[in-house]
């Protein structure tokens, strides 16, 4: 692993990643670390990235595949309502 130091941080923004620190409850490296690969389109959770899914839940592939299955009649067009 590498250190990084970054200087000359502006007030605006320290205070901005002292509230995000505070409300993800996590460290402040934690913190930049994650707003670093976010930023830089390297987050692989991408689903979870901004907090809802710890909300939300996710699903498994056994459900992605039971939510099409029972959703599936709204993709047909029915064709006696566009003559």
């Amino acid at each position: 692993m590498r250190h990084l130091t970054i200087r000359a941080v502006p007030e605006d923004l320290a205070r901005a990643l002292e509230k995000e620190k505070r409300r993800r409850g996590k460290s402040l490296n934690q913190t930049v670390k994650d707003l670093l690969r976010q930023g830089l389109d390297l987050d692989t959770d991408r689903g979870y990235s901004n907090g809802l899914g710890r909300l939300a839940g996710g699903w498994s592939q056994e459900d992605l595949e039971s939510f099409e299955k029972a959703t599936a009649v709204f993709e047909r067009i029915d064709e006696d309502l566009w003559r």
